[in-house]
């Protein structure tokens, strides 16, 4: 017999604070476009053309098993791509939003490419 059970998800940034009277409910068409990307808004890296001699960052952004996960891909490279250096870092703050740019500008100094990673 099928479950008819109802999931309602709602916007960590908006569910997790109080509501005022005068706002729309976090659920509602006014709010579904406030903390989304927009396409021309994004611009993506240039490919790498080869892994060899680079840094990569791996960066665990704090679901479960999610630095375990990275820390298997970090033997991968060790074993398998010796010349690749990986730094493994856990994402501080907030796992979805927060104004801390401190580990992206790092990895824009220091890396050649990221792993963001998320496991449950």
């Amino acid at each position: 017999m099928a479950d008819a059970r109802k999931i309602t998800v709602l916007n960590p940034a908006v569910s997790r604070r109080k509501m005022r009277p005068d706002e729309p409910p976090p659920n509602s068409p006014e709010l579904a476009g406030k903390f989304r990307f927009e396409p021309s808004s994004i611009k993506l890296a240039r490919r790498l053309d080869t892994l060899e001699n680079k840094t990569i960052y791996l960066v665990d952004i704090g679901f479960g098993g999610g630095y375990a996960f990275m820390q298997e891909i970090q033997h991968w490279f060790a074993g398998n791509m010796p010349s690749v250096t990986t730094v493994l870092r856990r994402k501080p703050g907030h796992v979805f939003m927060d104004n801390d740019n401190t580990l992206w500008e790092e990895i824009k100094k220091k890396g050649d490419a990221v792993i963001l990673g998320v496991a449950g």
